[in-house]
């Protein structure tokens, strides 16, 4: 006998926002099963006005409202039992966030949990990421997004410190990170990686996800550090309609590759990780898991 249910997971990113469905399979004596059934992604730009005016534009804001209106529905006629929407750096640093939460949940019905960046980490952290860390290896995560980026060092299968710094994709393009903040993440990537002999790097987020998918790997390999720099600078030999054309990129993906690309070369060389995993994985992954693993505490 098989216990089906769908899940729905929104989040609003600093570069976009997402509705997650996944269908969450039971079965006897067995593993449960979730099943990626609908992304929907809407490229609505938060970071780019609030890290410049420290606020989200009534235009913004309306499409904002649109979408959840959207979300709203479909999850309706999906047919969802349970979801949770999180917000992140963008909504935590409009002044405005509050205020458009609450019309939000007004007039979609949708409730949206404003989080900070420890709770991000953690709620990625319950992902399938566990099945990937193995006990005998030391691994780095990143999870590179629009405001900010999210480091999590794992040793002997277990979370030993995590850290958000906020240099994020939109941030960057917005040329709103001092060298300060850059010399910071240099130094905790350094002191917390300098007790073991060999880091391996987990990589998070839209950006990395794309480059995997271009470079034609099999799920499962890892992208070498000589690979990504070679890409990273190909990227940086085109034009921004040159990386939509010859790269087949989407319009809002394309400028902040770069951006993404360097976070993640930065971290592989102060880590010395000369290779990266990618997993599809993501928050939206992570706010699933929490939700089903709610769900069996409280069945339990």
């Amino acid at each position: 006998m098989l216990n089906i249910e769908k899940y729905g997971a929104v989040d609003i990113g600093s570069n976009a926002i997402r509705l997650l469905v996944v269908t969450v399979i039971e079965q006897k004596g067995k593993d449960t099963i979730f099943k990626k059934t609908s992304l929907v992604r809407v490229p609505i730009r938060l970071g780019a006005e609030v890290f410049v005016n420290g606020k989200i534009s009534d235009k913004n804001a309306v499409r904002m409202l649109d979408a959840m209106k959207a979300f709203s529905l479909l999850m309706k006629t999906h047919g969802i039992k349970r979801y949770r929407a999180c917000a992140t750096s963008a909504m935590r640093e409009a002044s405005n966030g509050s205020e458009i939460v609450e019309t939000i949940k007004e007039k979609s019905g949708i409730v949206i949990d404003i989080i900070d960046g420890n709770d991000e980490a953690a709620i990625i952290a319950s992902t399938d990421l566990k099945t990937l860390i193995e006990d005998d290896k030391v691994f780095l995560y990143v999870d590179v997004g629009g405001g900010s980026t999210e480091l999590t060092i794992f040793a002997n299968g277990k979370t030993v410190t995590s850290q958000s710094f906020k240099i994020g994709t939109v941030r960057l393009l917005e040329n709103l990170v001092v060298e300060d903040v850059w010399k910071q993440m240099e130094a905790w990537i350094k002191q917390e990686t300098k007790d073991y002999k060999k880091i391996l790097m987990i990589g998070s987020g839209g950006n990395i996800n794309t480059i995997f998918k271009k470079s034609g790997k099999k799920l499962g390999k890892p992208l070498s550090y000589i690979y990504l720099s070679s890409y990273y600078k190909t990227l940086k030999s085109l034009t921004y309609e040159e990386r939509i054309t010859e790269l087949d990129m989407n319009p809002d993906r394309a400028d902040v590759v770069i951006p993404a690309t360097k976070i993640y070369l930065s971290a592989m060389k102060w880590s010395k990780a000369k290779s990266m995993y990618v997993p599809k994985i993501g928050l939206s992954d992570g706010i699933v898991k929490s939700l089903y693993n709610e769900k069996i505490a409280a069945e339990n």
